[in-house]
């Protein structure tokens, strides 16, 4: 398996809201400055038919949790704004990947998968998750050490299964908006350097007309983005395109 190529949004503004995103979703965030990562035991949200917003845990580093739980807050708050989706407003999920309840959800995310090196049954449980229609979003990673780490992991996962490039053409970046431009900087001093995402994914019985069952970031983080949405680190532009994928990816992996 290889590279084929290569806002916890204050009352008295969300009625503003609505204007805001006619304007680019520069939408304003309230966020704490900081990586901060939380026990494995997480308090869960039970499924009730609402989505929910699902990251996935592994041990060793504490990676699996940066960006939480800022981004996925902010995030929410976007999804319930612009669209009918019946996101869960107060909290949101942590699973191992052998966890069964984690069957219950469409949409899984991946946070920092360059040091990510699962077990056996961790292995089996995604590879089930994924063969039962599960959808996964892979994020915040860079520079060849790390890819090979993830690539690793994910052979072990989906032996045959092939890592391409996706293009803008893709429905995954048309699903919900039709975004213009793959071309998005990692955040901060990275992005400023030159720093680029790059946008993979693999596909079942890798075939490109049936479903995408693995989305990967890799040079980007949009979870960064969204969870400073709000301070003024990062540029509006880069941020709103962050929302625009996270926004597209759920839309795609809910309807295929």
């Amino acid at each position: 398996m290889g590279r084929s190529e290569i806002m916890t949004i204050r009352p008295l503004h969300r009625l503003l809201l609505v204007a805001l995103l006619a304007l680019g979703l520069a939408v304003p965030a309230v966020a704490q400055f900081g990586r901060r990562y939380i026990p494995a035991a997480a308090a869960p949200v039970a499924y009730n038919g609402q989505f929910v917003i699902v990251r996935l845990w592994y041990p060793r580093y504490p990676g699996w949790s940066y960006d939480y739980p800022d981004m996925e807050q902010n995030f929410t708050l976007i999804l319930r704004d612009i669209s009918l989706l019946p996101a869960y407003p107060d909290g949101s999920n942590i699973f191992r990947m052998d966890d069964p309840e984690l069957l219950k959800f469409p949409i899984a995310y991946l946070s920092e998968p360059g040091y990510w090196y699962p077990s056996e049954s961790e292995v089996n449980g995604l590879r089930a998750y994924l063969a039962k229609g599960g959808f996964l979003i892979v994020d915040d990673f860079h520079f060849d050490e790390e890819w090979q780490v993830f690539e690793s992991a994910m052979r072990r996962v989906l032996p045959e299964g092939r890592i391409e490039r996706l293009d803008r053409s893709h429905p995954v970046f048309n699903s919900f908006f039709s975004i213009k431009s793959l071309d998005v900087p990692y955040p901060g001093r990275l992005g400023e350097q030159g720093l680029m995402g790059e946008f993979y994914g693999i596909h079942e019985g890798n075939d490109k007309s049936k479903r995408l069952m693995v989305v990967i970031n890799y040079n980007m983080d949009i979870g960064d983005y969204m969870e400073h949405s709000g301070q003024g680190w990062y540029s509006v532009d880069p941020t709103n395109e962050a929302f625009k994928f996270g926004v597209n990816y759920l839309m795609y992996g809910l309807t295929h």
